[in-house]
């Protein structure tokens, strides 16, 4: 077991945040709040979960990540290094950075989550050496990640939503169920 005083109230290890990644109509819209969480108390409202990653010119690459802020700026930079390596192919960079964290010492120890997309497919990568695609375009991760997944799901029936319209709205309906989930929502669409 961890050092951590809140793994019993939180046995997943998923906390303190929610991301969503939508895929509609040849958009995606990625949407993350601002809250930090440290156990109970809440220490920051603005904070930026969802970043844009990669070089523009090849289309750009949206990252946000859900669990510890250090671990997972960890994994941002070298996911950028991968994808400088394997420009235009996330799936591949996806697929490096996953054996990476699984098989390293360091990376192992690793505690965050990422969901990346670009114009063309979306994916969330864990420290299970999992690269996941979703077979609905959306994508969920973080402690409100469940809520957002099932209102964006329900959304997604509705006509005439963008893939933004339908990532705010869901991440408005998490922040209204989840204690680790504010209204502070940063959005980034490709």
């Amino acid at each position: 077991m961890q050092n951590n005083p809140y793994a019993a109230a939180d046995p997943i290890g998923w906390h303190g945040t929610t991301i969503l990644c939508v895929r509609r109509d040849g958009n995606v819209a990625m949407a993350g709040d601002g809250q930090v969480s440290l156990g109970p108390t809440i220490v920051k409202g603005n904070a930026r979960k969802v970043r844009r990653i990669g070089d523009p010119r090849k289309g750009g690459v949206i990252a946000g990540f859900a669990g510890a802020t250090a671990d997972a700026f960890t994994l941002l930079e070298r996911l950028e290094a991968k994808l400088e390596r394997f420009p235009g192919q996330l799936e591949r960079a996806c697929v490096e950075l996953a054996k990476d964290w699984r098989t390293d010492r360091y990376l192992r120890r690793l505690e965050a989550m990422m969901a990346v997309a670009d114009k063309d497919r979306s994916f969330t990568l864990t420290g299970n050496g999992d690269v996941l695609e979703p077979e609905d375009g959306v994508i969920a991760i973080g402690s409100g990640g469940n809520y957002a997944l099932a209102a964006a799901r329900a959304l997604m029936s509705v006509d005439g939503l963008s893939a933004e319209e339908v990532a705010r709205r869901a991440m408005k309906i998490a922040a209204e169920i989840c204690v680790y989930t504010n209204g502070n929502i940063i959005l980034e669409t490709l």
